[in-house]
Order: C-alpha cells, then structure tokens, then sequence
C-alpha cells in the first residue's frame, strides 16, 4: 500500500540534501518513507491525500518521559505554585501509587498517554521505568512499557526507597534489578542529583548497565552545577537530561562530544526554575534536544508543541533550531537514524500540521496545529 502526500506548502525533511521544500509531495511506501520531491513529479501511488498548502513535518521524537505510574500530585503542584521549592522525594509519593496498581491500571494509562501524545504529531516516544523501586515493580514496569513505547528505559536509580541504606539499594540496582530487567529494556539511566545518587553511586550504575550491553543516558544537573554532564560525557552516555544548570565547562565538554543536552522546558516552568541555557549550548555547537518528561509530579504534559513554543519565545531557539532539536536531535539522543526525518528510507512518521509553516508552532503558542498523523505509515488522525 503507497500513499501519496500532495499538496504540501513547507515541508521540513531534516535532510541536509533536500532541505526544506516547498509545492511538495511525499510517498509512503508501507512503513517507510518511498520517495520525496516536487508535488508536480510526483510519482503515482495507491492513494492520494492533497494537504492543500499546509506544513509537514516529520513526527516528534520525544526521547524523554516516564510513562508507567499511578496516581496525582495535583497537591504537589500547588504547592509549588504557591511557592514551595521542588525536591526530588516527590517522586516517591508515585512510587507508592504505582506499586499499588494493577498491570492492567499501569498499562492502560500508559495507553493513554502515548494515544494523547500521538494525537499531538509524536510518532516516537521513549518512557523509563523508576516509580517501582523494587525488582518486581521494576520488571513489570519494563514489561509494561515495552508493550505501547518505541524505546524503553531502566530507571531504578530514580531515588533510594525511603528507610533503604543507600549503598545496599545500589548493590540491588545493579544486580538482580539490573539482571530482571535487562531482558526488556534498551537504555539505563540515573538521577545524579543531590537527593538522589551522588556521582559515585550514579556511576556503579552507569558501568554496570554499561557492562550489561545498555545504552546509557543520565538525569543531570536539573536542580544545581554537578557531576551529571561531566559523568555522561565522561562514558559515553546517548543524552543527558535537564541541563538546567551548566557551568562553561559543561557547555564545553557538551559541545565536543557526541552526547545529546536534552532540554525539558515544561519541567523547568512546572518546578519555577530558571529554563536551561539553550542559546549558550548551540553557540557552543552542542547538540540540544527537546523533550516532554511527561510524569505526573513535574512535568505533566505530553505536548511536544508546548515544548517547541517555550523553547522559541523564552529560550532563545528560532523555530528551525526547536524544530531540529524536537525531532531529528530527539532521534539523535535515542540513536536512532530511521525517525526524525523524512527522506528515502525513513520510517513514515508524518505530522501534518493546520498551518502553513512550521513557524506557526510559535507563533500561534497554544492553538492544537496537529492535521494528520502518520505512525509507521498509518494514519491516525
């Protein structure tokens, strides 16, 4: 089954040979991309949908959520909005909800979520594990979350259980927590922060997923200057995430690497924190993405558009560069090459959006824009 896309007025490829096209048209070809280029050379295909001027776009790529929980912080948020600082022990109000769901509770509300981000133009989503603390919530978090997300993460360095010795609670992430989970699961992570793993202890976990053949990818330096970009620099790590508070150095080493800064916008604004130097990361050419970190205490949205807007009208982005860093950069940070872009080969992840160019996202902050959505090459919406 081919479908051909007509009638485009922008199209962002993400491909440094074709660019950014206009009067264009698009093939899809099953579930990959067949052929891109001026709408009047379009090839014939089985079916034909004529977007009538509007902008395409390939889908987002949102590399960084937590998905898998139970329960509300609703009191937690307002307190914050009243003023009260944001501290990492919240997460383990959720901790609690979740090990108190049933599979079927955790994995409908996943369901939810990822439907609620399709419904935006997310056509790849990551999501961690890291609300159940134990091996046996663990487990059936990864489990549960390798059944509707594109990539998976083990988050059991996420915070010590409350009354748990730090060092024991160590000793059981990287071994039968490690060993239960590494079976479901891509990626591992860890909240280097304080309030959760110094750098020693965020580093018994990175080597030891790292020994394990997983990828790696490290919460760092969202609540103050640390250890975190330094450590995820240092061996190797796909991203790391937050990168609220970065010294010179951080930007340096940042910018000569292959490390990925995940910038998380809505979070920094849900916890009233200074939002992460943008404009100091890509001066330096680092590479910077954008991401949800949807979860339910700091960050609840699973609006990558949202994200975009924030990072244009308050971080210093242009629309080009929130773009990229939303879609193809994402892509980047999950080291992933078939999504992200809309070129010969890639997976059909189309985002049609109610506008005639992407610069709409911005400068119509809040309006929903998402037209259509194809995922691997069906349309759902």
């Amino acid at each position: 089954m081919s479908t051909l896309i007509t009638g485009i007025g922008e199209l962002t490829t993400n491909d440094p040979e074709l660019g950014r096209l206009t009067d264009a048209a698009l093939v899809l070809v099953g579930d990959r991309v067949g052929w891109v280029g001026p709408a009047a050379s379009a090839p014939p295909a089985d079916e034909r949908v004529d977007v009538a001027g509007r902008a395409v776009l390939p889908g987002w790529v949102d590399s960084h959520a937590h998905l898998v929980f139970a329960g509300d912080r609703t009191a937690e948020f307002e307190a914050r909005m009243a003023g009260q600082g944001y501290a990492a022990g919240g997460i383990a109000v959720t901790v609690g909800a979740t090990r108190a769901a049933s599979d079927d509770e955790l994995a409908a509300n996943l369901r939810r979520l990822v439907g609620e981000a399709v419904a935006q133009g997310t056509t790849t989503i990551e999501t961690k594990t890291g609300y159940g603390l134990t091996v046996e919530d663990e487990l059936r978090s990864a489990r549960i979350a390798a059944g509707a997300a594109d990539e998976v993460t083990f988050l059991g360095a996420h915070l010590v259980p409350p009354g748990a010795d730090p060092d024991e609670y160590v000793a059981l992430v990287v071994g039968d927590m490690l060993d239960a989970v590494a079976p479901h699961v891509r990626w591992a992570d860890v909240f280097c922060e304080r309030g959760a793993f110094d750098e020693d202890r965020s580093r018994a976990v990175l080597e030891a997923a790292r020994a394990r053949g997983l990828g790696l990818r490290v919460h760092g330096n969202q609540l103050g200057e640390g250890p975190g970009v330094r450590l995820a620099v240092e061996l190797g790590a796909a991203s790391v995430d937050h990168c609220t508070y970065l010294s010179a150095a951080d930007v340096d080493a940042l910018a000569g690497s292959d490390t990925v800064a995940t910038l998380l916008p809505a979070c920094d604004l849900s916890t009233r924190q200074a939002l992460a130097p943008a404009r100091a990361l890509l001066d330096a050419g680092a590479t910077v993405a954008l991401a949800s970190n949807c979860n339910p205490g700091s960050s609840y949205t699973t609006s990558m558009a949202f994200c975009v807007a924030t990072a244009v009208l308050q971080m210093g982005m242009t629309v080009e560069e929130a773009v990229t860093a939303a879609t193809l950069n994402g892509a980047k940070a999950l080291r992933r090459t078939d999504v992200g872009r809309l070129s010969p080969g890639a997976r059909a992840d189309v985002h049609v959006l109610d506008a005639p160019s992407t610069t709409h996202l911005a400068y119509r902050p809040g309006v929903p824009l998402t037209h259509a959505v194809w995922r691997a090459g069906v349309r759902s919406r």
